[in-house]
């Protein structure tokens, strides 16, 4: 058992006790904080639970590259924990990992579902889309969890599945009907903290890239012409630093804003990723994003970004410096389609 945890990078075991310390105690804690009858409470409650389950997709990522420990047996039993923590349990972390690997490997975004051209054949389904994201609500990012469930019965990929989804449907929806039947504001509070998630993981994703979409996730055998080029995946990553002055801030996140470095090293801790990003410069500073620039993008573009036709053709920076970067939804690591 010992072996079989063995950490890739022993030096930085305290860290790796810490974040799990942190995931387990915000999570719990903060579950608890739902259930009181104290505005304040609750409003700690839902802050605490949506950290806990963004630092858990972050470290689930670090497990998918197997940069937790040297096992991929256990890197993917912690990964799979992770999973339920995020709630997003009804894909595999197999498929998470594998559709990632193809991003890495492939410097492409391979993806299976085209929502935009589901979206424009049900106009009135697009309409609700378009007023929820103009509210802020993430519906793109609901619309793709909501597809995890429903997968095994549209995908023929992922047919094989069904059992397990329904098993998984079984089991979390008799916990959230529990938590239903002793409070319905317990309810309505995580479904707060699993839209600030999702806010979360697609503002991180949003302009880390400028890859093209191609729907050929389940295409094994598709050359790619960029596929290993490492210098087209520097070119075309960018590192959008929540602060380049207050690098702690950097941990709200863990680190995944120093996107270069990780694709520079994949398999290097999340802790490590700050030091390499520095032994980088001068050469990554072209490709580092400012926060407020990423922010007001974001912001003006919410509603137009659900189609997102320019994105893998417009140089980021540039774009965002000149106000035209849309960024780009749905493709985050957890959503495997």
């Amino acid at each position: 058992m010992r072996d079989f945890f063995k950490l890739r990078d022993p030096a930085g075991a305290h860290y790796t006790v810490l974040v799990l310390a942190y995931i387990t105690i915000a999570y719990i804690g903060g579950w608890l904080a739902l259930f009181q009858n104290n505005a304040a409470l609750n409003a700690v409650g839902v802050i605490a639970v949506a950290h806990s389950m963004v630092i858990a997709a972050y470290l689930l990522h670090d497990c998918g590259h197997n940069a937790v420990f040297m096992s991929a047996k256990a890197n993917a039993a912690l990964g799979k924990v992770l999973n339920w923590v995020i709630g997003s349990c009804y894909g595999r972390f197999e498929d998470i990992r594998y559709k990632h690997m193809r991003h890495h490997v492939d410097n492409y975004d391979p993806v299976v579902w085209d929502y935009r051209s589901y979206l424009r054949s049900r106009p009135t389904i697009a309409k609700v889309v378009k007023a929820a994201e103009w509210a802020y609500i993430p519906a793109v990012e609901i619309m793709m969890h909501t597809m995890l469930v429903i997968a095994p019965w549209v995908m023929e990929s992922k047919r094989e599945q069904r059992g397990r989804v329904l098993r998984v449907l079984m089991v979390r929806g008799a916990l959230l009907a529990l938590v239903l039947v002793i409070s319905p504001a317990a309810i309505l509070l995580y479904t707060l903290s699993q839209l600030l998630l999702l806010t979360a993981l697609r503002f991180m994703d949003c302009y880390q890239h400028n890859y093209e979409v191609i729907f050929n996730l389940d295409e094994k055998d598709t050359v790619f012409p960029h596929r290993g080029d490492a210098e087209y995946e520097q070119r075309n990553t960018y590192s959008n630093l929540l602060s380049g002055r207050f690098p702690a801030i950097n941990l709200l996140v863990l680190n995944f804003c120093y996107h270069n470095a990780h694709h520079e090293k994949p398999t290097l801790g999340w802790y490590r990723l700050p030091e390499l990003h520095q032994t980088m410069y001068p050469g990554v500073e072209q490709q580092t994003l400012g926060f407020l620039m990423q922010a007001k993008a974001f912001h003006k573009h919410r509603v137009s970004r659900i189609y997102a036709e320019e994105y893998g053709a417009d140089e980021v920076k540039t774009s965002l410096k000149e106000g035209r970067a849309v960024g780009v939804d749905a493709l985050s690591f957890l959503t495997a389609f």
